[in-house]
């Protein structure tokens, strides 16, 4: 293959429409808009959720409850998720990325007791629960909190 033989892929390239270009273009006098009315004036558009003047949907709806903007998002993670090191390993959230078991620690790693643990590992995460805390003491395993 030579420089002049590559081509771009087939429809990878299209040619961009041009409107208000003469009546044989398909697209020509009110350029694809129809005849008058809101949508066809330049700039002309309706606001998001905009129901025709009609009530809409978010001021019909009774609005309950809260966000809470300081909540703080744990990344869980399972005990069987943990069989996949080794017998003696050093688990921690830097090493859960490294490995994929994880994709990011939000705002740190929670331990949940699902599953069965089979291996005697150290686990450094920012929270456990009771029972996961119970299953790896019962495998000869320790927990730290980072």
């Amino acid at each position: 293959m030579k420089l002049h033989e590559l081509q771009a892929a087939e429809g990878s390239r299209k040619v961009r429409n041009r409107v208000g270009r003469g009546i044989g273009s398909g697209n020509g006098k009110t350029s694809g808009k129809g005849h008058k009315g809101q949508k066809a004036r330049s700039g002309g558009k309706v606001r998001p959720g905009f129901e025709g003047g009609q009530n809409p949907i978010f001021r019909r709806l009774p609005k309950r409850g809260f966000t809470n903007i300081h909540r703080k998002e744990y990344t869980i993670v399972n005990l069987d998720t943990l069989n996949r090191f080794d017998e003696g390993t050093e688990v921690s959230p830097e090493l859960l990325i490294e490995s994929k078991a994880v994709k990011n620690v939000k705002h740190g790693v929670k331990i949940l007791g699902n599953g069965k643990l089979e291996k005697n590992l150290t686990v450094k995460a920012h929270k456990f629960s009771a029972s996961a805390v119970k299953a790896i003491e019962a495998a000869g395993g320790k927990t730290e909190v980072v």
